[in-house]
């Protein structure tokens, strides 16, 4: 491991302190803030609004481009987190991308168990149609439990029958709450992060007495066809690392575009340490040519259609 590797692993390492009383999940929440929390990068300008009935951060580099537009949601086990704990994350990957963005702040459990963070992602992505966004222009990610997040979103806007965005993308994604994963046991000594009774831990807050194969909790065990193109980034050292490799075989075998990069030695979203690894300035710059290539791709394969199908898929005001 280099030493700008382990500096930025000591980093992450302080904002996961583990003392012998479990906290509650306020602590934790503030916890996490403190710990994992950057503010958005400079030149990109914040502003707080409302999007699916919920709080909601705007971030908008300069020079963003006039038409696409990022909608991002944060990870914390659907227990901490938040669009301002992610403004760092969400900020530079948009000013890589050169899009505006929107992150919003979904309900958490344990007060508001699942599905009320898919009920949340999808009322913002029906917003954003509703409000006049072509979804040829607009692009999802998120990371960890966004991450599944964005993909119980898809498969909820396909229910509903909402047009589909342009691509998406993942960080260390969250996508099988019945933690069956082999890197649980494999990667148990190499995730410096999480233990996996740290992560079931999220699962009963999150689920209570549910069914974690549920696809909308689990999007892994869902039918994926129809989906936009994915990129899904993973590091080795992480509990969750068979979670992205069986999603990524799991969209391909059913005919989506999938790109899977696994980062030897990283743990858990190390995208969150742009500025301080090199690797997470590299896959960030990854993620946003991903997204922007898909945005002009959805443009040209399309300019030939008929719009009045898209638009009448979204109600008018």
């Amino acid at each position: 491991m280099s030493r700008q590797q382990r500096e930025a692993l000591d980093a992450l390492l302080r904002s996961v302190p583990r003392p012998e009383t479990p906290p509650t999940p306020e602590e934790q929440r503030t916890g996490f803030a403190l710990g994992v929390g950057r503010p958005a990068p400079e030149g990109v300008a914040v502003r707080r609004t409302v999007l699916g009935g919920r709080p909601a951060l705007e971030l908008e580099p300069a020079g963003a481009a006039d038409h696409g537009r990022l909608l991002y949601l944060h990870g914390g086990g659907y227990l901490v987190g938040s669009p301002d704990t992610h403004a760092g994350l969400i900020g530079e990957l948009a000013r890589r991308a050169g899009l505006r963005a929107v992150s919003p702040d979904y309900r958490l459990a344990p007060e508001h168990p699942f599905p009320a963070a898919v009920d949340d992602g999808l009322a913002a992505y029906r917003e954003l149609l509703e409000s006049g966004t072509d979804p040829r222009s607009l692009v999802l990610a998120g990371d960890s439990a966004g991450g599944g997040l964005v993909l119980a979103t898809l498969l909820a806007a396909r229910g509903a029958g909402l047009p589909l965005p342009a691509a998406a993308v993942l960080f260390s994604p969250w996508v099988d709450l019945t933690l069956a994963g082999a890197s649980y046991r494999s990667r148990k000594e190499a995730d410096p992060l999480f233990t996996e009774a740290d992560i079931r831990a999220y699962v009963d807050h999150y689920l209570g007495t549910g069914d974690p194969a549920d696809p909308l909790a689990s999007p892994l065990f869902a039918d994926l066809t129809g989906l936009p193109p994915l990129l899904v980034q993973v590091g080795t050292n992480e509990l969750l690392l068979d979670d992205a490799v069986r999603l990524a075989a799991r969209a391909a075998e059913q005919d989506v575009a999938v790109t899977l990069e696994v980062e030897s030695g990283l743990p858990h979203v190390f995208q969150q340490q742009f500025g301080r690894l090199d690797e997470a300035d590299a896959a960030l710059q990854r993620a946003a040519r991903f997204l922007t290539a898909h945005l002009d791709t959805a443009h040209l394969d399309t300019a030939h259609l008929d719009t009045a199908r898209l638009d009448a898929l979204v109600p008018a005001h």
